[in-house]
């Protein structure tokens, strides 16, 4: 699914992609950020690396970074991006939100937070594929759909699977219908 999702991104011609990554590369990033990249997401950097593009990847909302640019590991944008799924869990859970299936929830906010937090440990980690969409961590894995996570509460299905999201996100449908298409 990696190597079909970057041949599709690739056909698409509408990034630029680098070399792939290598896995001297794969274990320098496993280790920085304490996670392993499913099988699919692994084979699609492997394949090659989107990069940042200048004006697709333009967007004022600080959540559209656009590519996570992988070689630069020290850069505060990719931290950022990493770190988001966890980091709007924990604004949302402070703002009141409380997943269904956590039990009872903390009145004090700090006991709350503390909860969250072990709590979140034991979920995988979500690791960006571009802007804010990701894919979980976990070698051994593929498969998963790509989700949306702008949002704790915010939170949607962008693909079915990492090739089924490429198409999704960068492939312009081809409306057939005459007059609607040209509201599209």
């Amino acid at each position: 699914m990696g190597i079909d999702a970057a041949r599709r991104l690739a056909q698409l011609d509408l990034v630029d992609i680098q070399p792939g990554l290598t896995d001297a590369e794969f274990v320098s990033i496993e280790r920085r950020f304490g996670f392993e990249f499913a099988d699919d997401h692994r084979a699609f950097l492997t394949a090659g690396l989107p990069v940042w593009t200048p004006g697709p990847d333009d967007h004022p909302d600080k959540a559209s970074w656009g590519w996570p640019n992988w070689r630069q590991l020290d850069s505060a944008t990719l931290q950022e991006q990493v770190d988001w799924p966890l980091t709007t869990a924990l604004d949302d859970i402070e703002q009141g939100e409380w997943p269904p299936g956590w039990g009872n929830r903390p009145h004090d906010l700090v006991r709350r937070i503390a909860k969250a937090k072990r709590l979140l440990a034991d979920v995988p980690q979500m690791v960006p594929v571009y802007a804010h969409r990701y894919l979980p961590a976990g070698r051994g894995s593929f498969g998963h759909p790509v989700l949306s996570i702008h949002r704790l509460t915010d939170t949607i299905v962008y693909g079915h699977d990492l090739a089924h999201y490429i198409d999704q996100e960068f492939r312009e449908p081809t409306v057939t219908v005459t007059l609607w298409r040209d509201y599209v």
